[in-house]
């Protein structure tokens, strides 16, 4: 009776402890789901919603605390909301505020510029350490994929705080599930794009933050762009004339996400638009006047020293020269042809108004252009080529083809994609 007693118990102890772990292994099973569970439902709770739904669609923006210019994005919410009730849009504008946003500017936006206020927690962001330097203050913009949870709307146009409408794009709500303007030819940009609310979309996308979808960027873009990667693909959007809803993803055309480089030249280098009474403006008048004079006077030297200046510059027989002041003289004809184009951009006052200053501009490189062709003997059309396109280029984006904010012409009836039939030419009205 012994000797099995004593080797039962092993057996019993080792069932009971191959028991434990299953039963430790279930509750433990069970705490992960249930962690994650929790973690869902906090994101997918919306703290508090401020004024009901007056419309079937709706532009939205967000707002989160932490960057250093705050209050310019508050500012810049304002301008920006204020702006689609310039134009007439017929929708909801709706803010999606993170929880810390002071609640004065949350009241002065409800009652003074007419928002209705969705309060969130801020979304974790699991790429916040590829964020570097200034990039981090993206770390929130995540919170952007709240915009899904406005199930109230059919449709919803989502715009950042950097943006100003000139006139009415209400058209957007009749696109499909997403919809996004592609500012250069790899990546679609996510300062506007329109959706479908669907809280299956959210809590798809919440998913996607759990088990971290690759991301490029660290930020909302990087993220979307990971959700929709076959966007480059999908046709242009064209609204329907009888009003109807699309189904499916389109990309829209450029003009619905104009950048304001897209206006001015970058980098600094442009004149900043000023008002015509500005006092600034009443200063530099002088200075302008005395370019435009000493421009005047180039053109006339030139014209009337041209004989002079070319036995002194230039001499047309090989045979007197070497081959060492030739190439000075072709060296010298183009430092002097850069110097054509660049002088006069960097002697005009940077705050003059833009209409003024590329005039001037245009104006001072052709006087420039006409005295190296009068001392080099060149060609005139070869010398005027770049001053033809630049101002070939000035004239179409300050004259548009279409009633819209800039001028473009649509890729794909030019450029259709292989194995589909070509469509008939035609301009594209874009806003």
């Amino acid at each position: 009776m012994g000797p099995p007693r004593v080797a039962r118990r092993p057996y019993r102890l080792g069932a009971f402890a191959a028991a434990a772990v299953c039963l430790l292994a279930v509750v433990a099973s069970a705490a992960a789901g249930g962690g994650e569970e929790a973690g869902h439902r906090r994101a997918l709770q919306v703290r508090q919603t401020l004024g009901p739904a007056r419309h079937r669609h709706a532009y939205a923006a967000m707002m989160y605390m932490g960057t250093p210019r705050d209050y310019e994005f508050y500012v810049a919410v304002r301008v920006m909301m204020r702006s689609l009730a310039r134009v007439g849009a017929d929708a909801d504008r709706v803010l999606i505020a993170s929880a810390d946003v002071p609640r004065e500017w949350v009241r002065a936006m409800r009652e003074e510029d007419g928002m209705r206020v969705v309060i969130v927690e801020n979304l974790r962001n699991p790429y916040e350490n590829n964020l570097g330097g200034i990039n981090r203050r993206f770390k929130l913009t995540l919170n952007k994929l709240y915009a899904w949870t406005l199930v109230d709307y059919e449709r919803v146009v989502m715009i950042d705080s950097d943006n100003i409408f000139l006139q009415n794009t209400d058209e957007l709500f009749q696109c499909g599930q997403f919809c996004a303007v592609f500012i250069n030819p790899c990546y679609f940009h996510t300062g506007l794009f329109v959706l479908q609310p669907s809280m299956d979309v959210f809590k798809g996308m919440l998913h996607d933050l759990e088990i971290g979808r690759d991301n490029s960027d660290g930020a909302d873009q990087g993220f979307l762009v990971g959700c929709y990667p076959d966007l480059l693909d999908k046709p242009m959007f064209h609204p329907p004339e009888n009003g109807t809803k699309l189904n499916g993803t389109y990309r829209l055309p450029l003009g619905y996400q104009m950048d304001a480089s897209y206006y001015f030249l970058p980098l600094g280098l442009s004149w900043h638009k000023q008002r015509w009474d500005d006092l600034g403006y009443a200063a530099e008048m002088p200075v302008l006047m005395m370019e435009v004079l000493m421009y005047i006077v180039i053109i006339a030297f030139t014209r009337l020293a041209r004989p002079g200046m070319t036995k002194l510059c230039y001499n047309r027989r090989p045979e007197k020269q070497n081959a060492l002041v030739q190439w000075l003289i072709k060296l010298t004809a183009m430092v002097a042809l850069v110097a054509a184009y660049t002088i006069p951009f960097f002697v005009i006052p940077r705050t003059v108004h833009p209409i003024m200053g590329w005039s001037i501009y245009m104006f001072g490189a052709l006087a420039l252009s006409v005295l190296v062709i009068n001392a080099f003997l060149l060609p005139p059309l070869a010398v005027l080529t770049p001053w033809i396109g630049i101002g070939g280029a000035l004239f179409v984006m300050a004259f548009p083809w279409y009633h819209g904010t800039m001028t473009m012409l649509e890729r794909d009836p030019f450029f259709p994609r292989l194995g589909e039939p070509s469509q008939e030419t035609e301009f594209s009205k874009l806003y």
